[in-house]
C-alpha cells in the first residue's frame, strides 16, 4: 500500500508594515555552496548611490522552486496581460546588466 504525505495548512500572517511592501527596481544576487543571497535595493535615476532595502536569504533548493514559481507566474501573466517588454538597453540575460540581474558574484558558479 502506497502512503501518500499528508498535506499541512499553514496560516501566513501579514504584518501592516510588511502588507505596504517595498518598491525595488535593482537586485543583487549572489551565492555559496549552502545559500542564495538577494539583495533589493531602490536605483533613482542619476543617483550616484542607494542602499539595501531587504536582504532575502535561501536554500539553492528554494532558490529553484522561487525560479520555477515565478516562470509559472510570469506565464499566466502574460497570457491575461500580453507579453512583458523590456526597456532601456541590452536584454539583462545576454548583454549589460542594469536593474534586475545576475551579478554573478559570489564563490560558486
Amino acid at each position: 500500500m502506497e502512503m501518500k504525505p499528508q498535506q499541512q495548512q499553514v496560516n501566513i500572517e501579514l504584518g501592516e508594515k510588511e502588507a505596504e511592501g517595498i518598491y525595488s527596481n535593482l537586485v543583487m544576487i549572489a551565492h555559496s555552496a549552502t545559500e542564495i543571497v538577494l539583495d533589493f535595493a531602490r536605483l533613482m535615476p542619476g543617483a550616484p548611490k542607494t542602499r539595501v532595502q531587504a536582504r532575502i536569504i535561501m536554500t539553492p533548493t528554494h532558490g529553484k522552486l522561487l525560479l520555477k514559481t515565478l516562470e509559472e507566474n510570469l506565464k499566466k501573466y502574460e497570457t491575461q496581460f500580453g507579453e512583458i517588454k523590456i526597456y532601456g538597453g541590452p536584454d539583462p540575460l545576454h548583454g549589460k546588466v542594469i536593474g534586475f540581474g545576475s551579478t554573478g558574484s559570489g564563490p560558486e558558479k
